[in-house]
């Protein structure tokens, strides 16, 4: 019954991502991200202690706003887009050092106007992250690059872990995850990032330094992509639940689905940001 579920979802679910990702003008795909953090802001209300029905219908048009905020902001140039690619970048590396303080560092986060805060600095840093990727030149293959990268990292960290995944990595926080499965994700970006270059960009002229910051590059986007999944894995454990909701049948919410790319997404951005000529 729920593999069922799983692919009915997948066949719905697949053509509107295709079309939202790839089809959609900025403004629409502003739009289209937009709605996924509102859905994922009705998800992570809950998970931060604020499960009414008005709390978490408030949370969401809450985030609607921040988006819209964020939107005119970015596509009038009103700050420069550094300035919020530097704090989403920021928020992570918050973020990194909170799941390897868990849970000592709870009371840091651990009230629920600190969750909800954090939920939005996740929320927006995503939409962030993916608007400025969207207005790059060659955004198609770039948002293609960064769902390789992630997606890679996900299937050889699953295999990996399978097969040889006795340490874990953070225990307390998430006890799935193991130092075999994270090496195994890393590497198979790495592996990734090299042959999508190789197939799409003249490297005739590229040193060994430009392959040295291309790895660098893939293997901090999935570094970050496991912090996002370790975020919201230790929120979800602080309230007790297993899947951050039931908005997609067989497949857990949307939040379980987006939380790697919710970091992934403007750690990539923020490295063409900084180096344009990678």
């Amino acid at each position: 019954m729920k593999i069922n579920s799983r692919i009915k979802t997948a066949i719905v679910l697949i053509p509107i991502m295709l079309v939202g990702i790839y089809l959609l003008p900025l403004a629409g795909f502003a739009i289209f991200m937009g709605l996924i953090a509102v859905l994922g802001a009705w998800e992570w209300a809950d998970m931060a202690g604020c499960g009414r029905r008005m709390q978490r219908l408030l949370y969401s048009l809450f985030i609607g706003v921040c988006v819209l905020g964020l939107y005119v902001v970015m596509s009038q140039q009103l700050v420069a887009d550094g300035w919020a690619l530097s704090i989403a970048v920021a928020w992570w590396l918050l973020g990194f050092a909170l799941i390897l303080l868990y849970p000592r560092a709870t009371g840091v986060w651990g009230t629920p106007f600190r969750r909800l805060v954090a939920g939005t600095l996740v929320l927006c840093s995503m939409w962030v992250g993916f608007y400025w990727i969207k207005g790059a030149d060659e955004s198609n293959v770039l948002i293609t690059l960064l769902m390789l990268l992630v997606w890679g990292a996900d299937i050889g960290a699953y295999y990996a872990g399978r097969a040889f995944g006795k340490r874990k990595l953070l225990p307390n926080v998430s006890p799935g995850k193991t130092w075999a499965g994270a090496i195994a994700a890393i590497g198979s970006a790495m592996l990734i990032g090299i042959v999508v270059v190789a197939l799409v960009v003249d490297t005739q002229l590229w040193r060994w330094e430009d392959y040295l910051l291309l790895l660098l590059f893939a293997g901090s986007v999935v570094v970050m992509s496991i912090v996002g999944d370790l975020v919201e894995s230790m929120v979800k454990r602080q309230r007790g639940l297993k899947d951050s909701g039931a908005l997609l049948p067989g497949h857990g919410g949307i939040m379980d689905r987006i939380d790697s790319m919710c970091a992934a997404a403007p750690v990539f951005a923020a490295f063409l940001y900084v180096w344009p000529a990678l």
